[in-house]
């Protein structure tokens, strides 16, 4: 799927949906989705429609008939499906302390410092 003169991983539509989805406070039709990224990313319909679907079948959106069509949303927060993905990504290697040591490798100080603070907060809740 194209936008301008360049295609879009399908990743990138997906995020670029979620977005849009997130952004609301209800159930959105695929046009109010469509309306919502046309103004930078001008798409087709079916575009739209095609990855709302993909989406739904991965299980990340929710839907419920309206109309003639569906509406959807997402089944979780931004937060909740990074978190999700980072615990399904670590469970994909064989040795967890060696990701997780390039992980804080990767992280700012700001970020170790929250990260440090959340672990100390849930080892005192123990």
């Amino acid at each position: 799927m194209t936008v301008g003169s360049r295609r879009l991983a399908d990743g990138e539509l997906e995020a670029l949906v979620l977005d849009a989805l997130w952004s609301a406070e209800d159930w959105l039709m695929p046009g109010d989705v469509l309306e919502h990224l046309r103004p930078t990313h001008p798409l087709a319909y079916t575009s739209v429609m095609t990855v709302l679907v993909r989406l739904w079948n991965k299980g990340i959106v929710d839907r419920q008939p309206q109309g003639r069509g569906f509406a959807y949303r997402p089944v979780q927060s931004r937060e909740e499906l990074v978190a999700d993905r980072m615990r399904q990504l670590l469970e994909t290697s064989e040795d967890h302390g060696a990701a997780l040591a390039h992980f804080l490798d990767g992280m700012g100080s700001g970020d170790r410092r929250r990260l440090r603070s959340l672990l100390d907060r849930g080892r005192r809740k123990q």
